[in-house]
């Protein structure tokens, strides 16, 4: 899939709290050097809770699966910062489940960007272009350690449960 099948409609730009014009616009194939180097630029702590405590080896191949979007069913923002270059500073994406009856979504926002209002907006946005497209609800697994991850779902709507599986994980919904 080319990154012709990315909705270019969905781009939009605003200016939080911080003072730089932040563009969102879906994420493309074409920007796997500056998601190589947002992933690389992630701390450690935000790395964790992002990947849910887990550890995964950021390859090319890794990188291209991110960069790859099949925006027919799924969708990917990407935060976009013009600085001296191009800078990402944001993902928020869901897929559709294969029972198209829900889609999990999972948002990261760079260190130095946390805290200004990006992934409130992002995650807002995310849910706007899945509700237009039909999705029935989003859902994403929190790290229950991750206060300010599940202040912000709440504070748009989602409601919150154990994760049966795993006590650790905090389940955000939201029925669109």
């Amino acid at each position: 899939m080319s990154d012709r099948s990315a909705p270019g409609e969905l781009a939009e730009s605003f200016q939080p709290v911080v003072g730089v014009a932040v563009t969102l616009r879906p994420l493309l194939r074409a920007d796997i050097d500056i998601e190589s180097a947002f992933v690389s630029g992630l701390s450690p702590q935000t790395r964790h809770n992002r990947l849910l405590g887990g550890a995964i080896t950021i390859t090319r191949e890794y990188l291209e699966r991110l960069t790859s979007v099949d925006y027919s069913r799924d969708m990917a923002l990407a935060a976009i910062v013009m600085l001296e270059k191009e800078m990402l500073i944001g993902v928020a994406r869901y897929v559709l489940e294969k029972d198209d009856r829900s889609a999990e979504f999972a948002i990261v926002i760079a260190d130095a960007w946390q805290g200004r209002g990006i992934g409130r907006r992002m995650l807002a946005r995310l849910a706007e272009i899945a509700r237009r497209r039909g999705v029935p609800s989003l859902y994403g697994d929190i790290l229950s350690t991750n206060r300010p991850m599940l202040g912000l779902v709440q504070k748009l709507g989602f409601r919150l449960s154990r994760n049966p599986d795993d006590f650790t994980l905090t389940r955000a919904t939201l029925a669109l």
